[in-house]
């Protein structure tokens, strides 16, 4: 069973920067692919970021720029790393980890942005 457990949600102002990391136990050691979504109250969950086994990563449009997601060496861990934030991007981030088992996700960090 796939365990995947985030870390670094927390309240920061507008423009600060957060960095959300993710780690997976129990995982399929295989090529695999990591990444974020989120959850504002009363919208749908969506794609922040995902990062492939080859590192590859693709980005929402409302965060190129600002946002980053990288790989651990272990390839079982994922980090963001969050500057400029605004407040729309205040949510609850789930890591997620999909491999041909099924896509397994985290239980989600909160990261508030407000003055």
């Amino acid at each position: 069973q796939v365990q995947l457990v985030e870390s670094g949600g927390g309240l920061v102002q507008p423009g600060g920067s957060l960095r959300l990391s993710c780690a997976a136990s129990g995982t399929f050691f295989g090529p695999n692919a990591m990444g974020w979504y989120r959850q504002a109250p009363g919208l749908e969950r969506e794609l922040v970021a995902g990062i492939n086994y080859g590192g590859s990563a693709n980005y929402a449009d409302s965060v190129k720029g600002r946002f980053t997601i990288s790989r651990g060496n272990a390839n079982n861990t994922v980090n963001l790393e969050m500057n400029s934030l605004k407040p729309e991007d205040t949510a609850i981030y789930y890591c997620y980890q999909s491999t041909p088992t099924g896509r397994f996700w985290g239980q989600g960090t909160q990261v508030t942005v407000s003055s």
